[in-house]
């Protein structure tokens, strides 16, 4: 495969993956799934694709910028949300070799891991859209905690429950796989 071909296929791999991200947020987010404290993003199964595809990591981004256009926490959302995601896909990249009987079992952890830490703490601190300075002064530890954890637990259920059997079946189709990794 040309230059230029291979360019072209990982253009409509990064979009594809952006694309099927959104959705599946924006669906999450009609069931009241996709945003705030408590989050089952279904689309976070797909996190599990830069160990396969480096065209997941553009597309993750641009997923979750697309869907998070669509949440209540505004800016900060689009900013600080979309760079958790944008991190945890480059390392989950970086962890793609780390396998388990030929599974990705580390592939799971940067966006559980980062998603509560950094979506915690905005969920903590951002209310109604807007950053709410009094919170910042008056940082509740015990909160942030509770936001990281639902955060996190919903991240961990998804990513490893939904994302690893995605890594597995892929993993085992040498097809799809190959597609992937070009």
């Amino acid at each position: 495969m040309n230059s230029e071909s291979k360019t072209t296929l990982r253009l409509a791999q990064g979009a594809v993956i952006a694309a099927a991200y959104t959705v599946l947020t924006y669906l999450a987010g009609l069931a009241g799934l996709a945003y705030g404290p408590v989050q089952f993003r279904f689309s976070e199964a797909l996190t599990v694709l830069p160990v396969f595809a480096p065209a997941a990591v553009p597309g993750l981004t641009i997923g979750c910028l697309l869907a998070n256009l669509f949440s209540g926490y505004g800016i900060y959302d689009l900013i600080f949300g979309t760079a958790a995601t944008l991190l945890a896909a480059i390392l989950t990249r970086a962890a793609r070799n780390i396998r388990f009987r030929g599974v990705p079992v580390l592939a799971p952890l940067p966006p559980v891991i980062l998603n509560a830490l950094i979506v915690g703490l905005e969920i903590t601190v951002v209310a109604n859209g807007k950053l709410d300075v009094s919170l910042l002064h008056r940082f509740n530890w015990l909160v942030f905690l509770a936001n990281a954890g639902s955060v996190g637990l919903g991240e961990l259920v998804v990513c490893y429950a939904l994302g690893l059997p995605l890594a597995a079946v892929i993993e085992k189709n040498r097809k799809l796989k190959a597609l992937l990794e070009q």
